[in-house]
């Protein structure tokens, strides 16, 4: 066995009192260093694990913000969308509008084409309006859903709509642009016909609207030019088939004569342009009624949405400060106090050291007696 050392009582007790301080020395000097009072469960239990799990809480609730944050953006691109559609939708109106002010066939048929480029372009922006892979005006496969606590218990589910076809929840279907009406006659026949005091009538819609003096000697390209005069009436021949053509209806022509007598030659193709008539205009603007009522109801539902999320989004950012603040207030060390504890604990381990050397001068007073 070792032999052992021996202590007197003094010394052992000072011995005793500087190891304490030095270890209270550094429990304070490593609160300094961490700024933390509780750096384990070692330190205190109850604390340490409360901290946690306040921390983790507020951890979790932080990675949710993340996802609020890119909801709210989701929710604002759909919102502008709406805006900027709504703004299409009217234009669209005005252009109805100013069709049925109008008494001019072609005005009314420049329009409807304005019409249709800016149902054409309602569609576009609705494809355009997504944000982050996410297209709220998209249709399906879009819906929202955004967690709010860290259990998933509490959300919010936000519905998709489809704008990228106008003719769906919108109800506003293109227009049917015109077409004219295509007739055809050989030269041959239209010759054949050929008496002094014979009348050619052209008919287009039922309605005679033009006549051409039809005599001996008149040629195809006499009639070629007279019907090219008239309005909305086009002709050309090729030498041996005159065609003829009419943007304002059915087209028809015959001659009026009591022997060589020219069949009737009908055209066909002819497709009306649905602002041709005041009801097709009137059903437009009906329909553009309705759309702007869904849009404004729908933006109105999208801004709710919008202001339940950023509501939630500002109360988990609170919510993670108090987590967080609660958690301090267990484990954080107060930097001033442990500040003065370590300037104590060096003054007592001072005092301590020269206590030691004062019981070790009285162990060597013995030495004096030799």
């Amino acid at each position: 066995m070792a032999d052992m050392i021996h202590l007197s009582s003094a010394v052992r007790q000072n011995l005793l009192s500087l190891q304490n301080t030095a270890d209270l020395m550094s429990k304070t000097q490593n609160r300094l260093a961490t700024g933390l009072k509780v750096n384990s469960a070692l330190d205190n239990p109850g604390s340490f694990f409360t901290a946690s799990a306040l921390n983790n809480r507020s951890s979790d609730l932080g990675a949710l913000l993340d996802d609020m944050g890119q909801a709210v953006q989701t929710l604002k691109a759909a919102d502008e969308g709406i805006q900027s559609i709504t703004k299409l939708v009217e234009a669209a109106k005005g252009k109805a509008n100013q069709a049925l002010q109008s008494s001019s066939t072609d005005d009314r048929r420049k329009y409807s084409n304005e019409y249709n480029e800016l149902l054409s372009q309602i569609e576009s922006l609705a494809k355009d309006a997504g944000y982050s892979g996410k297209n709220l005006l998209a249709g399906t496969g879009n819906d929202l859903s955004v967690v709010f606590n860290e259990t998933g218990t509490s959300k919010l589910s936000v519905s998709a709509v489809d704008y990228t076809d106008t003719t769906g929840a919108l109800g506003l279907s293109d227009l049917t642009t015109h077409t004219v009406s295509t007739a055809t006659v050989t030269e041959a026949n239209l010759e054949a016909g050929d008496e002094a005091g014979d009348t050619l009538s052209v008919t287009v819609g039922g309605t005679v609207v033009g006549t051409i003096a039809y005599g001996a000697g008149t040629t195809t390209e006499d009639v070629v030019t007279a019907l090219t005069a008239l309005d909305g009436v086009s002709a050309s021949t090729d030498g041996t088939t005159m065609t003829v053509t009419s943007a304002y209806g059915e087209i028809s022509i015959d001659d009026t004569n009591t022997t060589a007598n020219l069949a009737t030659v009908s055209g066909s193709g002819y497709v009306a342009n649905s602002f041709d008539t005041d009801a097709g205009i009137n059903a437009s603007l009906t329909s553009l009624t309705s759309a702007l009522s869904t849009l404004r109801s729908q933006a109105s539902t999208f801004g709710t949405n919008l202001t339940v999320v950023e509501n939630r989004q500002d109360f988990t950012t609170r919510l993670t400060n108090t987590l967080e603040e609660g958690a301090g207030k267990l484990t954080l060390a107060d930097t001033n106090e442990e500040g003065a504890n370590l300037l104590a604990l060096q003054t007592r381990q001072q005092l301590s050291s020269t206590s030691l050397s004062f019981a070790s001068q009285a162990d060597q007073n013995v030495l004096r007696l030799f």
